[in-house]
C-alpha cells in the first residue's frame, strides 16, 4: 500500500519534507518511525489524515502520516 509521509521541523534534518512510500499491509505508525530512526517518545504530534494517532495506529492505503517534534520558541 502507498502512504504519504510528511515530516516537520527538525524531523526534516537529513531526511525529507514529503515522501510517498510503499509499505506492507497492516503497517503501523511505529513501523514508519523505526524505519526513519525516530523514537516514538520524540514525536509530539502524530496525525493520520489530519486526525490524532499514535505509534500503534494501523495505516491504510492512501493515508497521509504527519509527524511533528516538540517545538520551542516564542
Amino acid at each position: 500500500m502507498r502512504v504519504t509521509i510528511k515530516l516537520f521541523a527538525t524531523f526534516r534534518d537529513g531526511r525529507f519534507k514529503v515522501e510517498s512510500r510503499e509499505l506492507p499491509e497492516e503497517s503501523q505508525v511505529g513501523d514508519v518511525l523505526q524505519a526513519l530512526g525516530i523514537a516514538p517518545k520524540e514525536v509530539a504530534i502524530c496525525l493520520v489524515n489530519g486526525r490524532d494517532a499514535n505509534e500503534y495506529y494501523t495505516l491504510g492505503e492512501g493515508d497521509t502520516l504527519s509527524l511533528f517534534p516538540p517545538v520551542g520558541g516564542g
